[in-house]
Order: structure tokens, then C-alpha cells, then sequence
């Protein structure tokens, strides 16, 4: 599946190739000297059967051979890889990852290796909100907090402009608890955020919800759900209305520990628009006394941010000068 992004949007730099490894397919791309994502292919993320990643390391080094062999003119300088999961920056480690199968594997190191070019490492959250940050509209503020809200819900924290990991632990606002003893979650927790207002979350609710002997024709994702709710369907307007208040919820206990002055939310459940916007701010405010009130923005940069957040930390690393602040 060949996708664009707006022309030249990573601007003039060195040649790069950027994967991003999702939990059901992996993304990767070409990044031409221009900024423009010249040749982007979807491929099915392999399971790692073993514990140890080399699954998705023998795939991103056959896409990258891919790549050099169909671009034989453009010089490669690095690469970008950024996968979902508990991610240590500062070590280049995939800590953990319970949907695709590894634990303790030296990404950065490892793809280098295969590559022959050094390599950018971060989590995919993080690297779609570098995107917004550089790129997007968030990049006027200093203090901003970025999430994205599709099959599971994380988000990106810039602190005074700059990226804060804690060692791959930040940003995991999808495990804050915000109906305690509540719907478990797949981290083996109850009333996370991700197990009521995840996109996820939504299409699993709704169908459990369903009278016993019902059955839903066609496709039921978040989208199909929010559909049914404009139309009078109670209980996707009641699995809705959970969700956004949930999203609300944790935004609000956000920003009474971060106070950032604008929050960024993207991912799928985003294109809902003002039905997602409205009632999470409606929400979020109604918890908010003193603190400073931040602007939900939405994000800006495309379906492509992690790629484009790959490619600008793949470019980075050659010259340090082209990151974030």
C-alpha cells in the first residue's frame, strides 16, 4: 500500500530510510535528499516467536536491500526504527513488547549492525510527537504533551522544549487508572484509560454490550461506532460517552502534573473531530480549578508521523543540530 506525505515536509537533508513497527503492520519508507517520502510500503509485522526481535530485524533489513535495490543512485546515510512497547532511548533497547513478542533486544545496535548505517531508536509515540512538535502546530509552545489515541493510547511529554522518556516509563497515560476496579486491561490492570477510551476499547465494548443472540454485521471499529451513536443507538452513545469522559479524565489529571499549555491528540479516534474534541474538553475543564487550562489541538502532520518523526531522528543523528530543541 503506497502512501504520500505533504511534499518536501522534512525539508532538504541527507537521504534516510525510516520503519516504523507496528503492532499489526510495519511501515517503512524512503526519505529523498528533498524531504519527501519517495517510496512507502506496508508490509505485515512478523510475531516473534522466540523472545528476541529477529523476526522484525530480518524484515527491516530485507526492506532496506529493497529500497538500495530499487534506488541504486541515492546515497542511504541512516535509519530510523521505532517500535510500540516499553522502549529505553538512552540504551537503544525494546524492553518489552507483549503483542509483537520481545524482551531486552538492542534494536539500535542490532540494526546497525544489518544496515551498515547508524540508526535512530525510539518508541513510536515518541517519535510520531517529535513529528508534531517540530512540524506541527504544538512546536510554538514549550510545554506540550502529545497523544496519540488508536488501538492502544500513549502519549509524547516535551518539558520547557524538551523530550522527556524517563527511560522509555513516560508517556504510558493509556495505564493511568481511571475507574479503579473498572474493565481490565491487557497490562493486567483494571479501568486503564486504554481498556474504556482507546479505539480498541470502543468496537470490543460495544460488541460485549450487544443483547446475547445479536449479531453486527460488517466492520465495527470506533468509527462505525461513533456512527451508530449520531444515530440513536444508546449504547454506542453510552460506550462513546464512557470513552471520551475517560480521555477527559486522564487529560485532566495530566495537566495537574504537567501543566502543559497545549495538548496535541492524534492517532485514529482523532478524526472523529469535534465529536472527540468537544466532550473530551468539556470534561477535561470540569476537572480543572486553578491550573493553568491548556488548548487541545489536533494533530497535524499525517497518518505518516511516526515515519516522519523516524526520518527526522535518523537525520538527526548525523546532524544534531537538525532535533528538536
Amino acid at each position: 500500500m503506497i502512501e504520500t506525505a505533504p511534499p518536501g515536509q522534512l525539508g532538504t537533508g541527507p537521504a534516510v530510510l525510516a520503519f516504523d513497527v507496528g503492532g499489526t503492520d510495519t511501515k517503512a519508507t524512503l526519505v529523498g535528499t528533498d524531504g519527501n517520502l519517495v517510496d512507502t510500503v506496508r508490509v505485515p509485522t512478523p510475531y516473534s516467536v522466540d523472545g528476541t526481535g529477529d523476526a522484525v530485524l530480518a524484515q527491516v533489513e530485507t526492506l532496506a536491500a529493497r529500497f538500495r535495490a530499487a534506488h541504486p543512485d541515492t546515497d542511504i546515510r541512516a535509519a530510523g526504527l521505532i517500535v510500540p512497547g516499553l522502549v529505553d532511548d538512552e540504551r537503544g533497547v525494546g524492553v518489552f513488547s507483549e503483542n509483537i513478542g520481545w524482551r531486552d533486544v538492542p534494536f539500535r545496535s542490532l540494526t546497525a549492525e544489518r544496515l551498515g548505517v547508524p540508526v535512530y531508536f525510539t518508541h513510536d509515540v515518541r517519535a510520531a510527537g517529535a513529528a508534531e512538535y517540530q512540524l506541527g502546530s504544538a512546536g510554538q509552545y514549550s510545554n506540550v504533551l502529545v497523544v496519540v489515541i488508536g488501538t492502544g493510547i500513549a502519549g509524547a511529554v516535551f518539558v520547557d522544549g524538551k523530550p522527556y522518556s524517563a527511560h522509555g516509563y513516560a508517556g504510558e497515560i493509556g495505564h493511568s487508572v481511571v475507574s479503579p476496579g473498572g474493565t481490565p486491561c491487557a497490562c493486567g490492570g483494571r479501568g486503564c484509560l486504554e481498556a474504556i477510551g482507546s479505539a480498541g476499547a470502543i468496537s470490543r465494548l460495544y460488541r460485549a454490550g450487544q443483547p446475547a443472540g445479536d449479531h453486527v454485521d460488517g466492520p465495527l471499529g470506533a468509527r462505525e461506532v461513533l456512527q451508530r451513536a449520531q444515530s440513536g443507538d444508546l449504547l454506542a452513545q453510552r460506550v462513546w460517552s464512557d470513552a471520551t469522559d475517560a480521555i477527559g479524565l486522564a487529560l485532566a489529571q495530566s495537566v495537574a502534573l504537567l501543566a502543559p499549555e497545549a495538548i496535541v491528540l492524534g492517532g485514529g479516534l482523532a478524526q472523529a473531530g469535534d465529536a472527540l474534541f468537544e466532550p473530551v474538553a468539556e470534561r477535561m475543564n470540569s476537572f480543572l480549578t486553578f491550573h493553568r487550562r491548556p488548548v487541545l489541538l489536533p494533530a497535524t502532520v499525517g497518518e505518516n508521523a511516526g515515519l516522519v518523526g523516524a526520518a527526522l531522528g535518523a537525520r538527526g543523528i548525523l546532524d544534531p543540530s537538525a532535533l528538536a530543541p
